[in-house]
């Protein structure tokens, strides 16, 4: 990285009597759009669209064609001035609109989010999903085991203490 960018993002700086600052200055400005709260429509197209508005960025999936090749990874965003990339680093996280969840970059690869609407996951297994219905204590039976029910009644108090299952 050269002195006259930033190490993380490589936003331009200015400098004493530097012609053409703006230039220069809105370049930093355009950057910083793309990854301040970052929103990404989509990461699974290969090609960029055919006519994207202004503002709307997207990482480019594998095997990218067009004005896109070569960028596989990268923040791509559609600006006056045409595509700008970012290459990410990691701990980037981008809302991605059409997955309704962040994905993370690893240093590697953009992973999805732990926390989706539909659950919590961990390594691609959902472990916690809806909150499903409330679950009753034990009740009834032919013979009683008041220390089997005791325990049960425990840990179903356990989870709701914990937002697991309803009360």
């Amino acid at each position: 990285m050269s002195v006259d960018m930033t190490a993380r993002w490589g936003l331009p700086f200015l400098f004493a009597g530097q012609a053409q600052k703006e230039l220069y200055h809105n370049e930093a400005l355009a950057l910083i759009d793309m990854l301040l709260h970052g929103w990404a429509e989509s990461a699974d197209q290969a090609i960029p669209p055919s006519a994207p508005v202004v503002g709307t960025c997207w990482i480019v999936a594998e095997d990218a064609g067009d004005a896109w090749e070569g960028q596989e990874g990268a923040v791509a965003c559609w600006t006056d001035g045409g595509w700008r990339f970012v290459t990410p680093r990691s701990g980037l996280s981008l809302w991605v609109s059409d997955r309704g969840h962040a994905l993370h970059y690893d240093g590697t690869d953009w992973q999805d989010s732990s926390l989706r609407q539909d659950g919590l996951y961990i390594a691609g297994q959902r472990v916690v999903g809806e909150r499903a219905d409330a679950i009753a204590y034990p009740s009834g039976g032919g013979s009683v085991d008041a220390e089997g029910r005791a325990a049960i009644a425990r840990i179903i108090d356990v989870l709701r203490a914990h937002g697991l299952v309803e009360p």
